[in-house]
């Protein structure tokens, strides 16, 4: 009797470690359009940072995105054990925030010329400079911010994953998010760690080249594409937050998910039916993400209207 408890108990287990391998591949895929934006955010947060501290920034940051995720994971599984209705409005919350902060970043864009963000980071490396600034007191703001950046991107993270998962057995939620939440803190900030060392290794290898051509190639190629891998992160990740703040608000508003099967289901009827039903899908839930996103934009300017006049007043 006991071999056979034990043996249905691993039997158990089996199944829990299949569900969530599973379910984990689904949350990764779900949660991918916030990593690329988190990525972007986080290789950018230590920029101005001195190249010697570079890394120790990142460990830093990451040991604090850890420490998030040790409040939030169990935040997220209490959420749904204890209040399920809630994880949909959430979801529609993260979405919608989603928008917000992609087409901010499009505003940004248009509204600030290349001259203003240049005089920018300008002033910056000259505060740097300046022997009166105290660079460990810069480094500390510059954690911080990190820090609150990553808690942020990391509740959309543990929100969308608990989502993917939301019938399954607690044992199944427990294993994906965990997993999930462990694998994009490393995923991240190791990348993040590379990414803001390239240009240091393309000089290393420039500089140690010894007379060879493809030595130096490659480190003149890592010292060129640094800059231009950085803003194609910055890119794809915004793109990415329409696409999966559009697609969780399609998903949760009452009869658009129902259009958007209509209408794949027609797309579906052409020549390569596959493939138009999926960038039709893609392209509605952009739009809708873009829709959402200046409205919230649109919300948030009006309010602060608002009270800076209710203030003035």
């Amino acid at each position: 009797m006991a071999g056979a408890s034990l043996l249905a108990l691993l039997d158990d287990i089996a199944s829990v470690l299949d569900d969530v391998a599973t379910m984990t591949k689904v949350a990764a895929r779900k949660t991918a359009g916030v990593l690329g934006d988190d990525l972007a955010l986080n290789a950018q947060q230590v920029a101005g940072v001195r190249a010697v501290r570079e890394l120790p920034v990142v460990w830093a940051v990451a040991m604090g995105s850890f420490r998030n995720k040790l409040i939030l994971v169990p935040a997220a599984l209490a959420l749904s054990a204890f209040l399920p209705l809630l994880i949909t409005p959430l979801l529609m919350i993260g979405g919608l925030y989603l928008c917000y902060e992609g087409f901010e970043k499009l505003a940004h864009h248009f509204l600030h010329s290349e001259a203003e963000d240049a005089n920018r980071h300008t002033a910056m490396r000259h505060a740097l400079q300046d022997p009166a600034v105290d660079l460990m007191a810069f480094e500390r703001e510059k954690i911080k911010g990190a820090i609150r950046t990553d808690f942020i991107l990391s509740a959309e993270i543990i929100v969308i994953a608990l989502g993917t998962v939301q019938g399954a057995a607690f044992a199944a939620q427990v294993g994906v998010v965990s997993g999930i939440a462990v694998a994009m803190t490393v995923g991240v900030y190791g990348l993040v760690a590379g990414i803001v060392k390239l240009d240091d290794a393309g000089l290393y290898l420039v500089n140690n080249a010894d007379g060879s051509r493809l030595q130096a190639a490659l480190g003149r190629g890592l010292l060129l594409s640094a800059p231009y891998l950085m803003k194609t992160l910055s890119v794809v990740g915004t793109a990415a937050m329409f696409l999966v703040g559009g697609g969780i608000l399609v998903h949760g508003l009452p009869g658009a998910e129902q259009l958007l099967h209509r209408i794949e289901a027609a797309a579906e009827q052409w020549p390569a039916g596959v493939l138009w039903a999926a960038l039709a899908s893609m392209t509605l839930n952009a739009l809708a993400g873009v829709l959402a996103g200046t409205l919230a934009l649109g919300g948030v300017k009006l309010a602060a209207r608002f009270r800076t006049r209710r203030t003035a007043g």
